[in-house]
């Protein structure tokens, strides 16, 4: 019975007592908030055994857990409490529970956990005084393979479950600027949960992205839209359709979508975050900033022209804008 309600209990304490209502039947005596809630998750993960028990050991802190199907996770790298930026990575087709850690196929530069650690700490060797905070939400039930995941149907439950953290979110922490970085098919569930988000929600990143649920990026709202999609990445094959049912739109990396260009030295579909990479640096300082410092490609998408002044930041160079 722990672990049956410990993930919706992570969802409904993310941020403050009150401002979400306990889920029904969940047991009495809810966690006040999200510090309460880490003892909580880590006892759940604990009781869960092996490999989830002693997760939570070491200073790991976690949101929410949930072991039954493929699993989900909500793991937070930093100091929610006083982080002033926050990012969310959503990770995309075959994410599964087993693979948090390890990586899909035992491949570690998969491994979502892994992942927010190395964002984390490139958003300290950027600016080592910045108060900042990633969340590895594994929060929804992915696609398990190619055929399933051209369809939006996981991405819309996986939207709605995120678009629920990001309300609670703005609302205990209304000063923080929020980016959300989605990996292939998580930039669905990214741009699905864009639409209608919080404007604490100021930045979106894409990584190799499947699609966003539109077709061009200033129909996700007032949030600048980056995109990042190496030269062989397989995501290139996938066709711009879009109808009931099936498929996703115009992938975020295709120039006709206009989203911002991120620079990317990676090759194939799953190295756009490793360390020492100009992606990773580049998304940092998204998360920090709201720009990279970069112009844009000769002939490559301009900027889109999404939120006052800050829209033009990337053609006039890093001195044009100035740090959310």
């Amino acid at each position: 019975m722990v672990c049956r309600h410990v993930f919706r209990l992570g969802l409904a304490t993310l941020l403050g007592a009150g401002l979400v209502a306990p889920p029904t039947g969940a047991p009495a005596g809810l966690p006040a908030g999200f510090v309460e809630a880490y003892p909580v998750t880590a006892a759940a993960m604990d009781a869960a055994g092996p490999p989830y028990a002693g997760w939570a050991s070491g200073g790991r802190r976690f949101l929410a857990f949930d072991a039954r199907g493929d699993g989900r996770a909500v793991e937070v790298v930093g100091d929610l409490a006083t982080a002033d930026r926050i990012a969310v990575l959503v990770p995309g087709v075959g994410s599964r529970l087993p693979d948090f850690d390890r990586g899909l196929g035992g491949v570690a530069r998969r491994a979502l956990a892994r992942q927010a650690r190395d964002l984390h700490a490139a958003l300290r060797r950027a600016e080592p005084q910045a108060r900042v905070a990633v969340l590895a939400w594994l929060g929804y039930d992915p696609p398990d393979g190619v055929a399933a995941a051209a369809t939006p149907a996981s991405a819309r439950r996986g939207a709605r479950a995120l678009a629920e953290q990001l309300r609670v979110l703005a609302v205990r922490r209304p000063s923080a600027h929020v980016t959300l970085v989605g990996h292939s098919y998580g930039a669905l569930v990214v741009g699905l949960a864009t639409v209608d988000a919080p404007p604490q929600v100021t930045d979106v990143v894409t990584l190799g992205g499947v699609g966003t649920g539109v077709d061009r990026a200033d129909r996700l709202g007032p949030a600048r839209v980056w995109a990042a999609e190496a030269p062989d990445d397989w995501i290139r094959r996938v066709p711009p359709v879009r109808l009931p049912g099936i498929g996703h739109g115009v992938r975020p990396g295709d120039p006709s979508f206009a989203a911002r260009p991120l620079p990317v030295a990676a090759t194939g579909h799953d190295g756009y975050l490793l360390p020492g990479g100009p992606t990773l640096a580049a998304v940092a300082e998204v998360v920090l900033h709201g720009t990279t410092g970069i112009r844009p490609t000769p002939g490559g998408p301009l900027p889109a022209t999404q939120r006052d002044a800050d829209a033009v930041t990337v053609a006039a160079g890093p001195a044009a804008g100035a740090a959310r």
